[in-house]
């Protein structure tokens, strides 16, 4: 073989290699939120990007960024669930789990829905002080089919890594959209509902009662309880390969497809450069940083309109109501904003947003799935 065609050779198996894993921070390098989130009770997306916790009628717990990590595998980051206020009855519809949610124009790549439909392997590392049997489910975005699975945690507080493979879904096709194409669900505690059941490994279903039957952990009903997780990578095929680390860059850029978050970094931190539409707002317009956001998003914001302000040459004008995001249509790439103010501005000056004096002020845009 001549030297250009080893070259190709090899440029041909890096490339191969590279962008193989369906999860997006799967290593837990970024948390635009909060690196540590308390007293959650419900379901939303609280620190980790694109890792969503599903709760219900099962204690409270925190979420938040851990250093602890399974040795010698380039991890610096993990993700931990930790139960601080315990409720000990398990009710029929009580439930916990940790979720990932695919965008299917990502996972058209498999098959779905055709005789040829792919199979997928996960892997992830995991730790907890409970030992025993957990399940780790897959959700059909498209239909309401599930996938269960069963690992096992053996030797508690101890890092483990499990591997799982699954059979790809043959009637079905995912969408080519920005809609959910799949569901991750790492459950950690199941109630009547959907724990009654029996769990049988890689066997598509639709009933509820079987997603979680075979789990033998209630994770909620002790303040002694903490769940660890990283390393997480979903690839086409039957065969794990070792985790794809990727630049920070990457992996925030992904992740603001989803989640932009800027503020919290000064007490005058100054968010976007627009004009005074007249005497009382201001109008600026945002572009994500990655380029287009998987869908218009909504605005966050600290809810307080007093922790923005608008500076332009006659001074600085507190904000008098929460901003409102105003899209251009269907637009995902920039977005209008308006602020309104106190009063004194002059109409057509230039003007800039900034926080009032808070240092943890922030507009955040999201468009989760």
């Amino acid at each position: 073989m001549s030297k250009a065609a080893e070259l190709a050779a090899l440029i041909g198996s890096q490339t191969a290699l590279s962008n193989r894993n369906l999860i997006i921070n799967g290593a837990f390098n970024v948390f635009q939120r909060s690196t540590s989130a308390t007293g959650i009770t419900s379901e939303n997306y609280y620190a980790a990007d694109r890792f969503k916790i599903n709760m219900s009628d099962a204690g409270t717990h925190t979420m938040s960024q851990s250093s602890t990590v399974p040795a010698g595998q380039g991890f610096n980051n993990s993700v931990k669930l930790d139960c601080t206020t315990a409720d000990a009855s398990v009710a029929a519809g009580s439930y916990i789990s940790i979720d990932h949610r695919i965008e299917a124009q990502n996972l058209q790549r498999l098959n779905w829905g055709t005789s040829s439909a792919k199979k997928l392997t996960i892997s992830f590392w995991v730790r907890s002080n409970l030992t025993g049997t957990f399940v780790l489910e897959y959700q059909h975005g498209e239909t309401g089919v599930y996938n269960s699975n069963t690992y096992t945690i053996d030797s508690a507080n101890t890092w483990e890594k499990k591997t799982i493979t699954i059979s790809g879904y043959t009637s079905t096709a995912i969408n080519d959209d920005n809609g959910i194409g799949l569901y991750i669900f790492w459950w950690l505690q199941a109630g009547s509902t959907y724990g009654s059941g029996t769990t049988t490994n890689d066997t598509w279903h639709s009933t509820q009662a079987n997603r979680a039957g075979s789990l033998s952990v209630d994770f909620g009903t002790s303040t002694d309880n903490e769940f660890y997780l990283t390393g997480v990578q979903l690839e086409v095929g039957e065969q794990a390969t070792p985790f794809e680390h990727e630049d920070i860059g990457t992996t925030l850029a992904k992740c603001q497809r989803y989640y932009y978050r800027i503020g919290g970094v000064g007490t005058y931190h100054r968010y976007a450069v627009g004009s005074c539409q007249g005497t009382s707002s201001c109008g600026v317009v945002i572009y994500p940083p990655a380029g287009e956001m998987r869908d218009v998003p909504a605005l966050e914001t600290t809810g307080t309109a007093s922790n923005y302000a608008i500076y332009e040459a006659d001074g600085v004008n507190a904000c008098s109501s929460i901003p409102a995001i105003n899209s251009v249509g269907t637009n995902s790439k920039h977005f209008n904003i308006t602020f309104a103010s106190s009063g004194n501005l002059a109409s057509g000056n230039a003007a800039e947003v900034l926080a009032n004096n808070n240092a943890d002020a922030f507009l955040a845009f999201q468009s989760e799935l």
